[in-house]
């Protein structure tokens, strides 16, 4: 089934990358043969992360279009559950991650990813909190697409699918950066113009410091005689995400962020 755009194609790289109707079909997906026990497995643990780069914009899929719930907004949300494994696991979510059946992780349509929800059976009251990092499912009635480790927690697999209520759990920026920044791997950059003479690059970026009251960082590629002007780097994507849109609203309304990873500093 061909999808309406190419960003999409990307966005839906993990349990909804290829949807189609057998995609979700438990029928199609299996636990392992043998696994370890998932009593130990615990809850993930709420805290405050930047949105991921991919897998957060609105899209259509199959007629429908999908809007992302903003973040700070109360949610709950009521339907049945499903559970993806071993057909899945070790491949990209949906915001670039790696599917861990293991792990206490969940795909919803329209939550930012990530996001923390907690995920109560209603048929016997047992909860557990998972972390949002993929899309899906798309079959109706289906809220949330639970991993193995958490369908099981849930008792959930044996069933196939169950009544569940899910609620958002609104996790604050801290403060104090330290507290959330050591744990970010990323680097993000204002991508806003790319110039072939030096001398030209050079001039454009003095004028971006002042315009923009920010670092910029002009960058040679290294195939080619193009200096590529950007803003930044930023820690904290809503700062770049801030600067993106004032580069937009001015002279550089395709301006975009990239993302690179960053070397945390050991912890002593």
């Amino acid at each position: 089934m061909r999808i309406s755009s190419l960003f999409l194609v990307l966005i839906l790289a993990g349990c909804s990358s290829a949807p189609n109707t057998e995609r979700y079909d438990l029928a199609d997906d299996v636990a392992p043969e043998s696994s370890p026990t998932l009593d130990h497995i615990e809850d993930a643990q709420p805290r405050y992360e930047p949105h991921s780069l991919a897998g957060n914009k609105d899209y259509t899929l199959r007629g429908k279009r999908y809007k992302i719930v903003q973040g700070e907004q109360p949610f709950a949300e009521q339907g049945n559950a499903s559970w993806y494994g071993k057909k899945f696991h070790g491949h990209k979510t949906s915001n670039g991650e790696i599917y861990d059946m293991y792990s206490m992780t969940a795909a919803h349509k329209t939550l930012p990813l990530p996001s923390y929800v907690k995920v109560t059976n209603t048929n016997n009251g047992k909860s557990a909190i998972v972390r949002v990092n993929d899309r899906g499912p798309f079959h109706d009635g289906r809220i949330i697409d639970l991993s193995m480790a958490a369908a099981a927690r849930l008792d959930v697999i044996k069933h196939g699918t169950a009544p569940v209520k899910i609620e958002l759990i609104q996790v604050a920026k801290p403060d104090n950066p330290n507290e959330w920044q050591s744990a970010n791997p990323n680097l993000y950059f204002v991508q806003l113009a790319a110039v072939t003479d030096a001398g030209k690059a050079e001039q454009i970026a003095k004028q971006l410091e002042q315009d923009f009251d920010t670092a910029v960082d002009l960058k040679k590629a290294d195939s080619a005689e193009i200096y590529r002007l950007r803003l930044g780097p930023y820690i904290d994507r809503d700062e770049a995400t801030s600067q993106r849109d004032k580069a937009k609203a001015g002279q550089y309304p395709q301006a975009f962020i990239i993302t690179s990873k960053r070397e945390l500093e050991p912890k002593s």
